[in-house]
């Protein structure tokens, strides 16, 4: 690239804006295997590419919701984020122990023979790459939180397996057509999601799994609304309306269409962009926790979802996380108001309720009936005197 890269949201103006090119020969696509369409490739969609990288940067954003209609790219942006993801820390025990419930709980929240090679300095976990994990939308519970093993039991043993959920510990959770999951699937997503961990429990087996992921979910209004606790867990909600301007619909249509001839030439043209940015992500990874947030930024965001009766405090939890990842992002020390300003549609939209605001009114209106009945009916309370 002959281009400085300036960051992040600079990576990304350029890899947008920059005509593609390329003149790229049909390749043999006889084999499967994954081959995400390129990130950086994709037209236009700031909003959508700037809040997946977030959730990348810091999973304490909580999510992201992608709402539009068909054919705008939702799946395909989460499934090319699969190359950028970074590497986690996994326990090598069956149990899942991490040096970090040591440092919290000390050694008893260990089992013995972590505790034993935590004692020798012997490590606990492995570097492992993170992983998009899809939820097929005709998962059955067992699939989603597992079951008794099958396999097993065969041989007379009874154990049991785990789930999408657990296989999904520090790792992404996609979720296409979440507004169409059955009401027992979305249960089990939200109390793992809450909780970061789960039980299963199948007659007198029981198995405990850490469940520690980043929710990506999508969705075509048209076809149904989506649960308000689970539309609550989502910390940045974007709307897709895909690109509008002649000159970006055909610019698609073009990358699409070489990708379609030949993925690998098209991931090949973005390669250095890619391994770039990839680089960016995970040095904002480590900038993350120096980033501060001064009260002063802060009181303009707690401004903004009072005066629009937002109730939910994950609201101004997810523009806070949100904003220092944009400031780790840009290698800031500090969020600025610019952040807040940036980010708050995507973390305050979507967030108030007709019914609940209807409902506290005439909580109110009843509770000063209430005050003015008791000035009225209940003589006041004589000022106690000592003897």
């Amino acid at each position: 690239m002959a281009e400085a890269i300036r960051g992040i949201t600079h990576l990304l103006e350029v890899a947008s804006s920059r005509r593609f090119l390329a003149a790229v020969e049909p390749g043999d696509r006889g084999l499967a295997e994954s081959l995400p369409f390129p990130f950086l490739a994709f037209v236009g969609e700031g909003e959508m590419k700037l809040a997946l990288l977030l959730a990348i940067i810091n999973p304490a954003v909580g999510g992201v919701l992608l709402l539009g209609p068909r054919g705008t790219g939702k799946t395909t942006a989460v499934r090319s984020l699969a190359p950028l993801l970074p590497s986690v820390p996994r326990s090598l025990c069956p149990y899942g122990c991490l040096p970090e419930d040591i440092e919290t709980g000390g050694m008893d929240a260990v089992c013995p023979e972590c505790a034993r090679k935590y004692g020798l300095g012997e490590p606990l976990t492995f570097s492992d790459r993170m992983k998009l994990m899809e939820l097929p939308l005709n998962a059955q519970l067992p699939d989603v939180i597992g079951g008794l093993d099958e396999r097993a039991a065969l041989h007379q043993r009874h154990r049991l397996h785990p789930g999408i959920l657990a296989q999904a510990d520090r790792n992404f959770l996609y979720v296409d057509e979440i507004n169409l999951l059955a009401d027992e699937i979305t249960d089990a997503i939200l109390d793992a999601a809450a909780q970061g961990m789960y039980t299963v429990r199948r007659g007198a087996l029981a198995a405990f799994y850490r469940s520690r992921f980043v929710l990506v979910g999508s969705m075509n209004p048209e076809e149904g609304v989506l649960r308000p606790q689970i539309f609550d867990r989502f910390g940045l909600r974007v709307v897709v309306r895909g690109v509008t301007s002649i000159a970006d619909r055909w610019e698609a249509y073009q990358r699409v269409r070489a990708y379609q001839s030949n993925p690998r030439g098209v991931i090949e043209h973005y390669r250095e962009e890619t391994e770039i940015m990839r680089g960016e992500i995970l040095a904002a990874r480590e900038k993350l926790p120096a980033v501060k947030l001064a009260g002063a930024t802060a009181e303009l965001a707690l401004q903004m979802a009072e005066r629009l009766t937002i109730a939910s405090h994950r609201a101004t939890a997810a523009l806070f996380e949100a904003a220092r990842a944009l400031a780790a992002a840009d290698n800031r020390d500090a969020v600025t108001a610019e952040d807040i300003r940036t980010l708050a549609p995507l973390a305050l939209r979507m967030r108030r309720s007709a019914f609940l605001t209807d409902y506290f009114a005439r909580q109110g209106e009843e509770e000063q009936e209430l005050s003015r009945l008791m000035d009225e009916v209940l003589p006041a309370s004589a000022p106690r005197t000592s003897s």
